[in-house]
């Protein structure tokens, strides 16, 4: 068994590769027909399975059947199917409220369904479903869900709290349906996308706010405050027995936020494993495996950065849950799954709306002095899951890939699992507060837009900041619509005059922590990170060679810290030191303050 079934720590935060478990050659997929043969074709059969949650399946002449329900859960309504569906719903009851809260990247109306018995105001839990639209069990569940409180006698779940759902968050990714989307995912037949028009993935959009789908989510966010956020997704990975997984940000060893880290662990995670496992559901937590060929090498456990929507929710003290069934069990029964977890979800939160509010209101006065920003595995296990519920698999050598490949039996076994943890390798101390310059109003939007508190001065101030220039940076392949930065970062501390119109952003704030990791560069999620600074890798302005070199030799002569980096950088990279115009680039670009953008980062740090 598992030592606890709710205190195993697992990370969400690295995606793991599929490995599909027969492999047809291209020409075998291409005379696919019908898309229901697809996942019978590739995927590994289905093992049996019945369970008390069927009974929450609406009857074939029940008026208000869901569409996935008259289906058999073969398919999954469109969005228009969906919102006429709930639109009908709120027509038929006083409870429901179906309402616009954004657009599109394509210009499609996102909606929300509030189920509310209205009154005095309540606390919210936020549910949402397909903001990967393949994975997308919590748009139906969700459905079925909302019928039974508005007309089927589940009412009390809205005693203590409001519900706000949103059936599908990547609206235009869902639209873009194809039976080759997902084909690791046994059902429905046809699935959306995992990016939005413009292929960002929203679920590493919560930081950077790229996509006007996530400003919306975020803004909703702001508006409701909820008790709990629900984000609902579908596995990759491996064959387990398990149906339903969910997962926290960190969990108690690496949540940024412990007090409603805390709460999850203690009641959350309790409360919906007893209600699943009496529906006849096996659940744990998510297992993120450290080698999906390798199951026994254990699963990783990590922290997480803003880009998520449990690391966002962690950041800002919001308790979030990730829900990710696995991927071979079919639809159904992972439609079913996911509605009892989210009628235990209500209860709990029902019952503990006022120990929640406690936990926030202590994780949002916390002020961090400092934020975890590199970190590696740690070598020696953190932990055990002694009793795996796994399942046994061979290999064969496919003649699509020409190299072993797994073939999952679907015969259970017992694994005993390391959980694999992770030590911190980089920390930064955080300033007092953070200068943005009055042109860099992308950044200034962006922190607005997250609710993060910012003063714009009338006057100039001088101060003592520690600035900061960029060593060896490089551009990195180009991901969620950005060109990421990494590099190295060499602080100084200067007197610098900040003009009128300049905005400062205090680290002493609710919302400090996240702040940081937005504007600290050496932050994973930092805007500098994304690449929202393209002018500070921009080459200094030309001029002779005769006069550069000149100037080159003086900053030499002058500069003990650039000569030895100089020196440093002609030993270690032989293809520099056998170009001339490079090494007077380099030596041009560190000449004094005179070129206000090059490898130097445009936000100062308030150090005292």
């Amino acid at each position: 068994m598992i030592v606890t079934p709710y205190r195993l720590s697992l990370s969400v935060c690295a995606g793991s590769l599929l490995v599909l478990s027969v492999a047809p050659a291209p020409q075998a997929i291409a005379q696919v027909s019908a898309p229901a043969t697809l996942s019978a074709t590739i995927l590994p059969p289905a093992a049996p399975w019945t369970g008390a949650s069927e009974r929450l399946i609406a009857a074939a002449d029940d008026p208000w059947i869901t569409p996935a329900e008259a289906a058999g859960f073969r398919t999954t309504p469109t969005y228009a199917e969906a919102r006429a569906w709930l639109e009908r719903l709120a027509a038929a009851s006083p409870l429901v409220t179906v309402k616009q809260f954004g657009r599109t990247t394509e210009g499609r109306e996102m909606i929300l369904v509030r189920a509310s018995k209205g009154g005095a105001a309540k606390p919210v839990v936020l549910v949402q479903g397909g903001i990967h639209a393949g994975e997308i069990d919590g748009k139906d569940a969700g459905l079925m869900l909302l019928r039974d409180i508005a007309l089927r006698g589940k009412d009390a779940l809205l005693d203590q709290v409001d519900l706000v759902f949103v059936p599908v968050y990547n609206i235009d990714g869902h639209e873009q349906r194809s039976a080759y989307h997902y084909p690791h995912i046994r059902g429905p037949a046809e699935k959306g996308r995992d990016g939005n028009a413009r292929g960002i993935d929203l679920n590493r959009d919560y930081a950077k706010l790229d996509a006007p789908e996530s400003r919306a989510m975020v803004g909703l966010i702001r508006a409701l405050d909820p008790i709990l956020y629900i984000d609902c997704h579908v596995s990759e990975g491996f064959d387990m027995q398990y149906d339903v997984t969910f997962t926290y940000a960190g969990w108690g060893r690496y949540a940024r936020h412990r007090a409603t880290a805390g709460w999850l662990e203690s009641r959350f995670g309790p409360a919906v494993s007893r209600a699943l496992t009496r529906a006849g559901h096996v659940p744990t937590l998510y297992p993120s495996p450290v080698d999906t060929r390798r199951p026994d090498q254990g699963i990783r456990q990590s922290p997480e950065g803003p880009r998520y929507s449990t690391g966002y929710g962690d950041f800002i003290g919001m308790p979030t849950v990730l829900v990710e069934n696995h991927m071979l069990k079919p639809y159904r029964r992972r439609v079913l799954g996911t509605y009892v977890l989210l009628e235990a979800a209500l209860r709990i939160a029902g019952t503990d709306a006022a120990r929640i509010a406690a936990a926030r209101a202590e994780d949002r006065a916390s002020r961090p002095a400092d934020l975890l920003t590199r970190w590696s595995p740690d070598p020696t296990p953190v932990g055990w899951v002694e009793d795996f519920k796994g399942v046994a698999f061979d290999t064969y050598v496919s003649p699509a890939s020409g190299r072993p490949e797994q073939r999952w039996l679907g015969t259970p076994i017992s694994i005993r699992m390391p959980i694999i943890g992770q030590i911190p390798t980089e920390r930064v101390r955080l300033p007092r507060a953070w200068w943005v310059p009055r042109e860099q109003s992308e950044v200034i939007e962006r922190l607005r837009l997250h609710g993060i508190a910012v003063e714009t001065i009338a006057a100039p101030r001088r101060l003592s900041v520690d600035r900061v220039r960029l060593i060896d940076p490089r551009v990195t392949q180009p991901r969620e619509g950005r060109y990421p930065i990494t590099a190295g970062f060499a602080h100084e501390r200067a007197e610098q005059v900040m003009p009128a119109g300049s905005v400062r952003v205090p680290a002493d704030q609710p919302l400090g922590l996240l702040a940081a990791a937005l504007l600290e560069p050496e932050s994973q999620d930092s805007f500098l990170a994304w690449g929202f600074f393209p002018e500070m890798l921009a080459p200094a302005p030309d001029t002779d060679a005769f006069v550069v070199a000149r100037l080159g030799e003086h900053v030499l002569a002058t500069e003990p810290g650039v000569k030895a980096a100089f020196a440093a950088k002609l030993r270690a990279e032989p293809a520099f030191a056998a170009d001339p115009e490079a090494r007077l680039a380099w030596l041009y670009a560190q000449a004094g303050p005179g070129h206000a953008f090059v490898l130097r980062y445009p936000i100062a740090r308030e150090v005292d």
